[in-house]
């Protein structure tokens, strides 16, 4: 069975450059047989967190909550592609999380982080770790900084020079890992009574 895992996007920027690393991911794990799919917060554009998902009645959320909801119930795993906004999390990703919370239990989720910088969006990375964790999710230990987001990857995605070359062998275990607690997650999923 092959697996589903949602890659995480949450820039709102016109001149969005960590969509080159959301390309990447999609394509590198559908080529390892994953059934991946891209999740645009700004595509999606949920509103400014006012009432989350379990807080509306059965069948009253927005089309568009409703619809992500029944993606994270089904998905086996979760990438978040993230940039550091001065040394934090992305607003746009942040606000898509956490309209949702028992949707996300009990499944893996990795991070990939991006900057302009040297530093990948380290900071950003390590920060979405303990919240992820808070929402129910097993955040696996492998991480992927990718800095200078422009020289490690060309404007469709495509990894480019020595830099191109470090991500592709990191992805490699970053995507391996994510591939065993995505399996691990889903049998004890199996085995509970719970609908999660």
């Amino acid at each position: 069975m092959s697996e589903r895992i949602l890659v995480f996007y949450g820039s709102y920027r016109s001149d969005r450059m960590g969509i080159r690393l959301a390309h990447y991911c999609v394509r590198t794990l559908q080529a390892r047989g994953v059934d991946a799919e891209l999740i645009d917060a700004k595509a999606v554009d949920l509103p400014m967190l006012d009432r989350m998902y379990k807080e509306y009645p059965k069948g009253q959320a927005p089309e568009a909550m409703e619809a992500l909801a029944g993606k994270i119930r089904g998905a086996d795993g979760f990438v978040f592609v993230t940039g550091e906004y001065n040394w934090g999390m992305q607003p746009g990703l942040k606000n898509l999380t956490d309209h949702f919370l028992e949707e996300w239990f009990w499944r893996p989720a990795g991070v990939l982080s991006y900057s302009a910088g040297r530093l990948g969006g380290a900071r950003a990375n390590v920060a979405w770790h303990g919240t992820l964790s808070e929402m129910g999710m097993v955040v696996i230990s492998s991480t992927v900084e990718v800095g200078p987001i422009a020289k490690t990857l060309d404007d469709q995605g495509q990894p480019v020079d020595a830099a191109g070359e470090s991500l592709e062998r990191s992805f490699a275990r970053f995507a391996d890992d994510l591939a065993w607690w995505t399996e691990a997650a889903r049998l004890q999923r199996e085995r509970r009574a719970t609908p999660y």
